[in-house]
């Protein structure tokens, strides 16, 4: 038995998140995690929510409430969303946690021990009328490139140019639209992740089994230009972790807090924390995932990432880890995607264009959306979500092919047999064949599941449906059945063996009619598929079932129409 430590990017507090976010990292990670259970194997699946930090603040500001309830409020929120999309964490945490703060500070006093922490003064912009410095996103004005009135500190969301707060024209403060604005100097740390340079480019070579995608992007920020830069991991905010050396204060960083990217990524080991307490279990229970000397050596850890969030994964995170000093263990593979776009443009969550996690459930079960998004998902280029392709995919694949499968069956055995399974004669030619078939489909399947190939996982699944329906259309029982009924019934007997293998090879993908398919099998046999014939035999005759409702409900055109009109514009 394996062990799998398996990570998604965590989300931002701030709102609900649409499907393009869905697909670039949890979902396609609780895929992997339900596989490697489904094998037999010990998963710690953990996420959380990404708290701190000025959007945090501004999201809380406009909804009058203080940070910190704003961020237990989403967390929930985030949290029965996931749980809607049927996202299988072990622990869903929170980078505000006691658990969280504790580690940052620890590792922050480790890296400081190793002289990888140096104070520098900066120039920043000070709101006299707010009384505080005002971070890159708590200042708006009008881009110098576009002319847009709304462009931020950081970046013009309407051309897309990086800018700094100084470039900015008519610049007024985001929380009381104050121009009475100043530069001045203010002093912050920062992680010289310059001096990691040769040690991360070697520890990047070495992992030859990566995506192209995520080892071009951390070569790119490693090698180009000067090369890797010096990171400021501290701000002059109200919100996150104070900044101290351990236990100990850190003379002059009084009032200020660890950056956000520096503190998100060590919650992924402090949610392992948080995950133990919650289940009553000590300190060794998560050191286990994460400690090399307490037995991590043999744990095989997995990220799942949008590649926008690679350079932190594979550069400053393991920076922060490696500087320690300390037995930590490092990521082993990371799986990142490209962009989902949304109907020839982009999603867009502060414009309310596209679908969200929360609308997408309110029209359609969460298979639906997991199978399209699976099944589409963006790994080596950008993919692009269309209603008419949605409308498509799920009729033909889950309505026609699967759901047809499992209603033709179990009505004809009913109207035939009854609800039972019957037993018929021996297997034939035809048979043999097809679970010959299968049984290298089902190889294939698992293989590519295990590299993470996730559209090519689908497309095999799909194949592995399609094969029951072939089988289906030769052998004809209905007809089969005026002649010879003992060959119809044995024909029969297999294809209710075929839905419960369908059931578990599918549980992965769309869990919820895996589970029903199981249940209308009156099977608790969730085995793995390891021999195809033995597996084919489970449901023995005499083994009761029932019909199920319908797996799937095709999409009309005209919800297909409703819905490419309601989610084209603004949210509320």
């Amino acid at each position: 038995m394996a062990r799998h430590l398996i990570t998604s990017a965590i989300p931002y507090i701030n709102g609900i998140k649409h499907l393009g976010n869905l697909v670039g990292s949890q979902l396609p990670a609780d895929l992997f995690a339900r596989f490697q259970r489904a094998r037999g194997h010990e998963v710690l699946f953990l996420c959380s929510t990404d708290e701190h930090g000025t959007p945090a603040e501004l999201a809380a500001a406009k909804t009058g409430e203080p940070v910190a309830d704003y961020c237990a409020r989403m967390h929930k929120v985030q949290a029965d969303i996931a749980q809607g999309f049927r996202l299988s964490f072990d622990h869903f945490g929170r980078s505000s946690s006691p658990q969280n703060q504790k580690l940052t500070q620890h590792l922050a006093g480790k890296l400081y021990e190793a002289g990888l922490i140096e104070e520098v003064t900066e120039k920043q912009v000070y709101s006299n009328a707010d009384k505080r410095f005002l971070p890159d996103r708590y200042i708006e004005g009008t881009c110098p490139n576009c002319g847009y009135e709304k462009a931020r500190g950081d970046q013009c969301e309407n051309c897309t140019k990086q800018l700094d707060p100084t470039d900015l024209l008519d610049p007024r403060s985001a929380i009381s639209g104050s121009t009475d604005l100043e530069v001045r100097e203010t002093k912050h740390l920062f992680l010289r992740q310059s001096q990691m340079r040769d040690t991360l480019n070697k520890w990047i070579d070495s992992k030859t089994d990566w995506p192209v995608l995520t080892t071009s992007i951390a070569r790119k920020w490693l090698n180009d230009g000067d090369g890797l830069q010096d990171r400021g991991i501290t701000r002059d905010l109200d919100w996150g972790i104070p900044v101290k050396r351990g236990d100990e204060d850190w003379p002059g960083m009084e009032g200020k807090v660890f950056y956000v990217w520096f503190d998100a990524p060590i919650e992924y080991i402090a949610c392992a924390a948080e995950w133990a307490e919650a289940n009553g279990l000590d300190q060794s229970a998560w050191e286990r995932w994460w400690r090399t000397e307490k037995g991590a050596d043999d744990v095989r850890y997995t990220q799942f990432m949008g590649k926008d969030n690679v350079p932190f994964h594979t550069l400053s995170f393991p920076a922060t880890l490696m500087g320690s000093g300390e037995d930590w263990k490092l990521v082993d593979y990371i799986k990142s995607f490209n962009y989902l776009n949304y109907d020839g443009g982009q999603f867009s969550t502060s414009q309310g264009r596209g679908v969200f996690m929360d609308q997408a459930l309110d029209i359609l079960p969460a298979d639906y959306w997991r199978w399209w998004l699976l099944s589409h998902a963006p790994e080596s280029s950008d993919a692009e979500f269309t209603w008419e392709n949605f409308q498509s995919s799920v009729n033909k694949d889950l309505a026609d092919v699967l759901g047809n499968f499992a209603s033709r069956v179990t009505k004809f055995c009913r109207s035939k047999f009854g609800e039972v399974v019957p037993e018929g004669g021996e297997l034939g030619e035809r048979e043999t064949a097809l679970i010959d078939r299968l049984t290298t489909r089902v190889r294939a399947y698992e293989g590519h599941m295990e590299a993470m190939d996730v559209r090519k996982s689908a497309q095999e699944l799909r194949a592995i449906w399609v094969e029951g329906n072939e089988y289906l259309q030769e052998a004809a029982p209905w007809a089969t059945f005026k002649e010879a009924p003992e060959t119809a019934a044995m024909q029969i007997r297999l294809a209710l063996n075929l839905i419960r293998l369908y059931a578990v090879l599918s549980s992965p993908f769309i869990p919820d009619a895996a589970k029903t398919m199981q249940e209308a099998m009156q099977s608790s046999d969730t085995g793995w598929p390891e021999d195809l014939p033995t597996a084919l035999a489970t449901l023995a005759p005499g083994h009761a079932f029932t019909v199920p409702e319908v797996l799937f409900a095709k999409i009309t055109d005209d919800q297909r129409e409703d819905w490419q009109a309601r989610f084209s514009g603004t949210r509320d």
